[in-house]
Parts: structure tokens; sequence; C-alpha cells
């Protein structure tokens, strides 16, 4: 009986790997120079958190209206935070964000009967986004622990919005389920990309 039998089956896997390690190599190549034609990795960023923040807004909307549950959506104020893109960042930042942020602030001291509950986040949001200091605003926020926030926080929601929907299938077959299951996953893309450049 021969016991050594087995050696060509070991070279014959070991090669099927080593292409298949060069088919992969050669891909993340091309997708690499097809990301430089479109004007580099941070083209690719910056689109991606464009998608993230109109998702997580979405999300809070949705939640305001008709996707009433017991998902803690309080942290879509910090995710919009890390995730919203520079040029609305700095607008709402500025004088705009300040003002606003004012006028919430007067309107929910003197006048609570005039603000409505559904405007509480988004309000939030823009006191945060107003009155941060600068090393989250602009180092926090625009570093890989700013992604990685964003990315616990959207691993969360996707575990209890499955949870709250009795499982993985019924979040894609239950009336609403599917649009908030999309929104949700929608706010993983662009911190797994985020951290993935920022790493390269």
């Amino acid at each position: 009986m021969k016991i050594g039998g087995g050696g060509g089956y070991l070279r014959m896997s070991t090669d099927v790997i080593s292409s298949d390690l060069k088919e992969i190599g050669n891909a993340a190549k091309k997708l690499a120079a097809d990301a430089a034609k479109l004007g580099g990795l941070g083209f690719g960023t910056t689109f991606l958190e464009w998608i993230a923040a109109f998702a997580a807004i979405y999300l809070l909307i949705l939640d305001r209206t008709n996707w009433k549950t017991n998902i803690l959506t309080g942290l879509l104020v910090p995710y919009i935070f890390f995730s919203l893109p520079a040029l609305l960042f700095n607008i709402l930042r500025g004088q705009i964000g300040k003002w606003i942020a004012f006028i919430a602030i007067i309107l929910r001291i003197f006048f609570p009967k005039h603000f409505p509950d559904y405007l509480e986040l988004p309000a939030a949001v823009i006191l945060i986004i107003a009155v941060s200091p600068s090393l989250l605003a602009h180092t926090v926020k625009n570093s890989w622990i700013g992604a990685l926030i964003c990315l616990l926080i959207g691993c969360y929601l996707l575990q209890e919005h499955i949870r709250a929907r009795g499982g993985f299938r019924n979040s894609f077959t239950q009336a609403n389920g599917v649009s908030n299951t999309v929104g949700i996953i929608l706010l993983l893309v662009y911190p797994v990309w985020a951290l993935i450049v920022d790493f390269l």
C-alpha cells in the first residue's frame, strides 16, 4: 500500500491556488487603474460618502414618518456627522448652520408646543455639526476613526433591523422591509470603502 500517492494532488491544488491569487492580483490592479481613471480613489470615496449621507438622512426621515421600531435610530445622528460630505458639512458648520441651530434651540426652549417631535433628531444633527470642536469636526471625521465609527453604527443598525424583522429573509420580504434594509446596507458601503482606501 502506497502512502505517498497524494503528492500530485497537493501540487495541483497549490498551482490552482497560485493561479487564483494571480487572477485576484490582476483584478485588483485593474480596479485601481480604473479608479485612477475616474479621478483617483478619492472620487469613489466622495461618491460613496454622498450615497451614505443621503441613505442615513432617508432612514432618519423614514423613522420619523412610518418606520416606528425599537431600533436606536438616534445613532444616525453621529453617522450623519461623520459621513456628511465636506461641501454640506462646511455649509452647516458656517453661519447657516449656526442660525438654524439657534432658531431650533429657541423654538425648543421657549415654544415647545410649536416644535414638533420629528424635528428633534435633524435639529440635533445641525447642532452637533455647528458646535462640535475642531478635533472632531476635522481630525476624527476625516480619518479612519470616523469611518470605523460609521461602520460600527451601520453594523449595529443592520443587526437590530434584522432582529426586529424576525430574520434576514423577513427583512427583504415584508412590505417596508426592503427599502429599510437596502438603506441600512448602503450605510455600510462608504465606511468599508473608506477604510480600504485609508489602509492602502
